[in-house]
Formats: C-alpha cells, structure tokens, sequence
C-alpha cells in the first residue's frame, strides 16, 4: 500500500511540475512585445495593434518606441490616442529613394514614440495596447519588421529586435513582425458596382418614367381642346338655325 501510495504522489508530483513547465513557457510567449495587423493586403492600409505587457515585477512600462522600416517605407502613419501617453511621429530621409506607386519617396516616417505621464504607466501584470494607421503596405510576401524598445521606470531598456527565422527556434526578444498578402480584389470589385449601377439611374434614362405623366397632360389637354371645338361648333349649328327660323317667320308676319 505504501509503494502504491508514493507511485501516486510521484506521479501527481511529476504533473505538476509539467503544468508549471507549461504554464512558464506559455507565459514567457505570451509576454512578448507583438503586433497585429487587422488586413495585411499589399497596396492597402492597415490598422497595426502593438499589444505590450509589463515583464518587471518592481518597475513600470514608461515609454515604448516603434522603428518603422526604410526599405519599404509607410507614406502614411497615424496614431491612435491613448489616455495618459503622448505620441510622437518622427520623419527621416531615406537610404535611398523608394518609388511607390510611381512616385518617388525620398522621406518618410522613421519612429513612433509614446511617452506615459505618471499615472498611466504600465505596471506589473498590466499590458497596453497602442495602434496605429499605415499604408501603402508593399508587396505580397514582404515580411515587415518593426524593431521595438520598452523603457522601465528604472532606467531597464528591452529591446525587441531580434530576427526571427523560419525552422529555428524563436529568439529570446523577437521583434515585432507581419507578413504582407495578396492584395484583395474586393475593394476593386466594390468600387467597379456603381459604375454599373449609376448609368442605370443617370439622368438619361430616368426621364422615361416622368415622360408618361408629361404625355398624359398632352393628351388631357387635346382632349379638352377637341371637346371645346366640338362645343362652339355645335353652339354655331344652333346660332345659323335659330337665324333661319327668324328669317323664315318674319316674312309671313308681313303678309
């Protein structure tokens, strides 16, 4: 009974250091810096979701900066306010010039900054999410990284820069991250509908309907014009006859 018993607590003991195993490993991924993005579709815009959660048990998130690439720069970026945090979007000069969609860009925004003032910083066990609007996305099957640094109020910089690689194992502080996809026909499709549409109501072809009430009032009024001929033409008939019978009359009035 006894060898039973520690069989027993060998085993409960064995899966709870299994949970904890798992319960760490699935905190330590949760725990990343991440982005994403709510239509990846190239050509287009996006809405870009930073979700950042405090890793420091004693010191709070108070600023976190975001590098936008240079290689295929955004020619648009706005951001989303958040209570408390104050956003700074920084432009630069490119590398080199980058022709997007048959212009040539030779700045464009570098770096978003958001700084907390103190009531609103990140604290242990708390995340914050920040967004921001970008476009033009580039080319399906582009990777685009976006290198980010968290600041502790004890002067703790994490940098979340590291490169992640197909097949190997993800690095300790991966950098924020999305792949573009195939652009969306939908859009194209969508606005190509009231093209089709509007002819059919275009003032062209509209005034059929309204002619019929024009014809109606035509006819209405040859109606009546037709009917008032035949009134004055019937009134002359008794004019000319009531004009005979005097005639008639008076003459055997004189005899």
């Amino acid at each position: 009974m006894k060898s039973s018993l520690r069989r027993t607590l060998k085993t409960a003991a064995a899966a709870t250091m299994t949970a904890a195993l798992l319960a760490a490993g699935a905190a330590a991924a949760s725990a990343h810096v991440h982005v994403d993005s709510d239509d990846p579709a190239a050509g287009g815009y996006s809405h870009l979701t930073f979700n950042v959660p405090n890793e420091s048990a004693t010191a709070k998130t108070s600023k976190l900066e975001v590098t936008l690439p240079t290689d295929t720069p955004f020619t648009s970026v706005s951001v989303k306010p958040v209570e408390g945090w104050k956003a700074v979007v920084s432009t630069s000069d490119l590398p080199k010039p980058v022709t997007i969609a048959g212009a040539t860009v030779t700045k464009a925004p570098s770096s978003v900054v958001w700084t907390a003032d103190a009531a609103h910083q990140i604290g242990p066990n708390e995340y914050q999410a920040f967004s921001l609007s970008v476009g033009v996305l580039p080319d399906a099957g582009t990777t685009v990284t976006l290198p980010t640094s968290q600041t502790y109020t004890d002067g703790t910089i994490v940098k979340w820069d590291e490169k992640t690689v197909e097949g190997q194992a993800e690095p300790e502080h991966p950098a924020p991250s999305f792949v573009t996809t195939a652009k969306d026909a939908e859009p194209a499709a969508a606005a190509a509908a009231p093209a089709t549409v509007v002819p059919a109501a275009s003032p062209e072809t509209t005034p059929a309907p309204a002619a019929a009430p024009a014809a109606a009032a035509s006819t209405s009024s040859d109606a009546g014009s037709v009917a008032g001929w035949i009134g004055m033409a019937a009134g002359l008939i008794g004019l000319a006859a009531g004009l005979t019978t005097l005639a008639r009359t008076r003459p055997s009035r004189a005899k």
